[in-house]
């Protein structure tokens, strides 16, 4: 599953591993592998086409499945979900099918920043897919792919 299937960037920001993640769920690989992007622009895009199958009323997560079957999950931010969704514009719907590169969130960097939060965005593999990153440390823009191999 997805080994064939060619991830693109969700956001702009800097490439982090897992284990560089402020958050002891994300750090430690409880849901599962994935990357996150220390966002510097508030835009969120489809890393991939894709159903969405899960999106939290609060907007700072995301769920996806792939045309293959398999599953991911965007989380928008560290404890964002205290902010009962301000700061977030969520563009998409329950059951939507988005195509790589669609706008699928905004939300205000700002605004979460002010209010003690982190942007730092995590992406997990939550059907057990193995990953390599290739592009920690890298500065990103949305769209851009060869961030991470499947394994």
């Amino acid at each position: 599953m997805t080994s064939k299937l060619k991830f693109n960037s969700f956001g702009s920001g800097t490439i982090l591993g897992l284990e560089d993640v402020p958050d002891e769920v994300f750090a430690n690989q409880i849901m599962g592998e994935g990357y996150a992007i220390d966002l510097t622009l508030g835009e969120i895009y489809a890393p991939i086409d894709g159903e969405v199958n899960m999106l939290f009323p609060t907007g700072h997560a995301i769920g996806f499945i792939c045309d293959d079957g398999s599953e991911f999950i965007i989380h928008l931010g560290i404890d964002t979900v205290s902010l009962n969704g301000k700061g977030f514009e969520t563009l998409v719907d329950i059951g939507d099918y988005v195509k790589q590169g669609q706008l699928i969130s905004k939300l205000d960097l700002n605004f979460i920043n002010e209010k003690g939060y982190s942007t730092i965005s995590p992406i997990v593999f939550t059907t057990g897919q193995k990953i390599k990153l290739i592009a920690e440390g890298k500065h990103v823009k949305y769209g851009e792919s060869d961030i991470f191999k499947f394994v």
